[in-house]
């Protein structure tokens, strides 16, 4: 390798000579210097391939992500690999189509333990969740802007829209808990009826975390190809 280079230095010096006429010093210098600068980014660039190999292999070891079920309660499920989020649809009753689109985690709560000291484990994961109930395209949408925790659907907003979401701030009426206890409670079961409920909320949250997990091994995987690609 050394020798290689040697002969390689020699010849790009007696080359740049007859070229441009400068002196030999100053040229050796100035390969050298990017000869160094090569190495050095060579060296760092494997640091890096090691950390994110050695990232993968520690979270595979940990809990390898698996491939979750496509359908859940009469839900097909969109995974959209490399986005922050999923669809699921399906069809209710005669002439209404559900549409769900569902975050990656984007909140949490702690949870309170009386006499304990809280850790980064101690928190109820949040996750938003838009329900779109279409009954054909001359009727508007009526949408649910909820929030799902790990075993409980929260009903946020309720609110009609066109199909194109054309408005950019709509309004979305009250708040939720400002409505009348029982007009709450009728939303809720419209929901229930609808198959948006608790033991959704539960699914949502194994599939997020499971998606959490794929998306991160997936960037690694994607980071570690671009620096293999410049080394």
């Amino acid at each position: 390798m050394a020798h290689r280079f040697v002969r390689s230095l020699r010849g790009t010096l007696n080359y740049l000579a007859l070229q441009h006429s400068k002196p030999v010093s100053n040229v050796f210098q100035s390969s050298s210097r990017t000869y160094v600068a090569e190495m050095r980014k060579s060296a760092f660039e494997g640091n890096i391939l090691r950390l994110i190999r050695n990232e993968i292999q520690y979270e595979l070891d940990r809990s390898p992500p698996f491939q979750p079920t496509s359908e859940f309660n009469a839900f097909k499920v969109d995974e959209r690999p490399g986005e922050q989020w999923i669809n699921l649809s399906k069809k209710f009753g005669e002439n209404e189509e559900i549409k769900v689109e569902v975050t990656m985690f984007d909140g949490s709560l702690p949870i309170k333990k009386a006499g304990d000291i809280a850790t980064e484990d101690d928190v109820q994961l949040h996750i938003t969740i838009i329900v779109d109930i279409f009954k054909g395209e001359d009727n508007d949408v009526l949408e649910f802007v909820c929030s799902a925790w790990p075993n409980s659907i929260e009903i946020r907003n309720v609110f009609t829209r066109g199909h194109n979401r054309i408005k950019i701030q709509p309004y979305m009426g009250p708040g939720f808990k400002e409505l009348d206890d029982e007009l709450q409670d009728s939303l809720y079961d419209f929901l229930e009826a609808r198959g948006i409920n608790d033991e959704l909320a539960e699914y949502l949250h194994q599939y997020m975390k499971n998606k959490d997990k794929t998306e991160y091994i997936r960037w690694m995987e994607t980071v570690k190809s671009f620096v293999e690609k410049t080394s």
